[in-house]
């Protein structure tokens, strides 16, 4: 059995352990991050969706710093987003903040009936530094 290269942000290790997954993995020089959401370090969802997004992708972001990558070695996303036609133009109206400039990465949207209580969750694939960037 190969043992997986695990990338685990600070602080949340056992929010992980107790949902049984993790939060990257290392592979062939690039980075799986499960979907993340925004979660409140308890676990709990954000109430209310702006805040909700912007905390999804801040919780990507530690996963992303904690490999040691940025949004911009991102280089395929899906999001899943609970009722897309209500919530597409608020989520997308954020997503700047977040996601850099041109050339963007490749982009899977896939609408959902449910998210464990959240509306937005996003994932990504990255590729990891060089050995020996800094």
């Amino acid at each position: 059995m190969t043992q997986r290269d695990v990338v685990f942000p600070p602080g949340r290790q056992a929010l992980y352990e107790r949902n049984r997954y993790s939060p990257a993995v290392r592979a062939n020089g690039l980075l799986f991050v499960s979907g993340q959401v925004g979660s409140r370090e308890d676990g709990s969802p954000e109430p209310e969706l702006e805040a909700q997004v912007r905390l999804a992708f801040c919780n990507l972001n530690a996963v992303l710093q904690a490999a040691g990558c940025t949004f911009a070695d991102v280089l395929d996303v899906t999001v899943f987003v609970v009722d897309p036609e209500a919530h597409f133009e608020t989520i997308w109206k954020i997503v700047p903040e977040f996601w850099g400039q041109a050339p963007y990465p490749a982009l899977t949207g896939v609408g959902v009936t449910w998210l464990y209580g959240f509306q937005f969750e996003i994932k990504v694939i990255a590729k990891l530094p060089e050995a020996g960037r800094a």
